[in-house]
């Protein structure tokens, strides 16, 4: 039998989330966490499962704009003073999350030289690089390398660590959202990933990414 490993925390200091504080709550699959548009007092850090953000504008249809796993924040704008939620947030799978107050947070924040505030900023800082680096996919990579980025970004792969994770299994429809394609497309790239031993999935809730599937990006 496989071992398949979850990825570890990019997050020094509190790969449990206890040091955080907080509340932990469980969420079912597709239970509402917050919706857009109420008011923003705290963020929240994934202990297991996943979420799906997703945002509306007036004349759009909401939009996927984010999909989250283990050790990710989410909500994290309420720290830049925002008063109310810029998107929906929905449990992907059954999941446990913390909920952090946004006092508590920003006084964790403005200690100086401590690894885990340290650390939080580092992680924030690179949250608005991952959504600009995404925009800027959409505007000049092929479908296929956009939808292999999605999984390695969800997967989280580091320069060292474990050749394969697991995580929470994504809709086709989901995956071409955030991929700015047609479903049917993501059908043809998942299956032609999944033949070249780069994903694995046996209809259970979560999707197997190996490290190999970055050989997709290489191609002209």
């Amino acid at each position: 039998m496989k071992r398949i490993k979850k990825r570890a925390s990019h997050l020094v200091g509190f790969s449990s989330g206890a040091s955080l504080g907080g509340k932990v709550s469980r969420y079912r699959n597709k239970q509402n966490i917050y919706k857009q548009g109420a008011p923003a007092y705290t963020l929240f850090y994934i202990q297991e499962g996943g979420v799906r953000l997703t945002t509306q504008t007036k004349h759009q249809p909401a939009a996927v704009t984010a999909i989250l796993g283990v050790h990710d924040f989410f909500g994290e704008l309420c720290l830049a003073g925002y008063p109310l939620r810029v998107s929906t947030a929905v449990a992907l799978t059954a999941s446990s999350i913390r909920t952090i107050k946004k006092e508590n947070m920003l006084a964790m924040l403005r200690k100086k030289n401590n690894k885990l505030s340290n650390s939080l900023v580092a992680y924030l800082l690179s949250s608005v690089k991952k959504y600009r680096d995404h925009v800027a996919e959409l505007l000049t990579s092929s479908a296929e390398h956009r939808l292999a980025r999605v999984l390695l970004r969800l997967a989280h792969f580091g320069k060292t660590g474990p050749r394969v994770v697991a995580i929470p299994k994504i809709s086709h429809q989901v995956l071409a959202e955030m991929v700015g394609t047609t479903r049917q497309r993501v059908n043809l790239f998942m299956n032609r990933f999944r033949k070249r031993g780069f994903i694995d999935y046996d209809g259970g809730s979560t999707l197997e990414v190996r490290q190999s599937l970055r050989k997709v990006l290489r191609k002209p």
